[in-house]
């Protein structure tokens, strides 16, 4: 049915119960496993008068992201391999989320991909965007969301 998962975690509650799901799954289909964390850019402001930070200390917190990211799915690949799933650790850079999770499906070859969603309706949704709605709309690969 399925030879490889991608599931899209950020280390949140929300995202753990998506990774246990994807874990599960893969286990009971026989599944590879691939565990992606999208590591936000810096965020940067043009404005004058604004704060000014050095590259240095941009990058030192942009590594520190990462790291933390790396952690993250170091863990689900170690909890799925305890769990006899074959699995992968990956995170990349991006400000664009749902069109990283969308790209690494393509690369890693995966036909389905896992992800919570927060659930965030009316004007909350508008303000903070639905990066599972991009993934659902745009994804050429089935998408299973969990809340």
């Amino acid at each position: 049915m399925y030879k490889r998962i991608l599931v899209a975690t950020d280390g949140s509650t929300l995202s753990k119960k998506a990774v246990r799901n994807a874990i599960d799954l893969a286990g009971a289909t026989g599944a590879e496993l691939v565990a992606l964390y999208v590591v936000p850019r810096y965020p940067v402001a043009y404005f004058e008068g604004g704060i000014s930070i050095s590259a240095q200390d941009i990058a030192r917190t942009e590594k520190q992201w990462a790291d933390q990211g790396q952690a993250v799915v170091d863990a689900v690949r170690q909890l799925a391999e305890r769990e006899g799933v074959k699995a992968k650790a990956v995170t990349t850079s991006s400000d664009l989320v749902a069109e990283s999770i969308i790209k690494a499906a393509k690369k890693y070859k995966c036909n389905l991909v896992v992800m919570a969603s927060h659930g965030r309706k009316g004007i909350k949704r508008i303000l903070l965007g639905s990066e599972t709605q991009h993934v659902l709309t745009h994804s050429s690969v089935p998408v299973l969301v969990l809340r």
